[in-house]
């Protein structure tokens, strides 16, 4: 899956004065095996408001599908085609239950006949569509959302759909919330 993303935050220096404390590729890119989506962390908050001092990168730890408790998470995903996409899907189905972080996030295994990526968070998230196209999947209805297209995903039991042949790019803010 060929894109690379720059990441550059700032900071603050030792007199207070406003800097770069970080500039390249994000260290911490996963992908659960061939074929399933690439995730990119970009950074995450661990209460609300957000404590801005320091400068300790937050996304060099294990990975976990919602945010911290209180806290938000920043990353962007590469959808590849559901051609390739579903295979792994289904053989994440075989081998895990949830993504270990032992909130919600869990797979969904009463939508699977539909499309196996279905999961449901605790958290209000802003999806920004990149590039390409993908389908976004409500257990009542879908939406294809393009170039440009933003969803506001609201603790829905929901999964992602990329019908096309080319990888779909999207941005995502997740933000801890209530269940539902």
């Amino acid at each position: 899956m060929g894109f690379s993303i720059r990441r550059v935050v700032t900071g603050h220096n030792e007199q207070g004065k406003s800097c770069f404390i970080l500039d390249g590729a994000p260290p911490h890119v996963y992908q659960r095996s061939p074929g399933s989506s690439l995730v990119t962390e970009l950074w995450d908050t661990h209460s609300t408001p957000a404590d801005n001092r320091g400068d300790a990168d937050p996304t060099l730890r294990d990975f976990r599908l919602p945010p911290p408790k209180n806290g938000s998470v920043f990353r962007v995903i590469q959808y590849p085609p559901d051609r390739e996409r579903l295979a792994a899907l289904h053989a994440e189905h075989a081998n895990q239950s949830d993504d270990g972080s032992g909130r919600a996030g869990a797979l969904d295994r009463s939508n699977a006949s539909r499309h196996p990526g279905f999961h449901k968070t605790s958290s209000v998230d802003y999806a920004i569509v990149l590039s390409g196209e993908i389908y976004a999947l409500m257990e009542e209805g879908e939406v294809l959302l393009k170039q440009g297209d933003v969803l506001v995903q609201r603790g829905t039991n929901h999964a992602w759909s990329n019908r096309s042949e080319e990888p779909a790019v999207l941005a995502f803010v997740l933000i801890d919330a209530d269940p539902v």
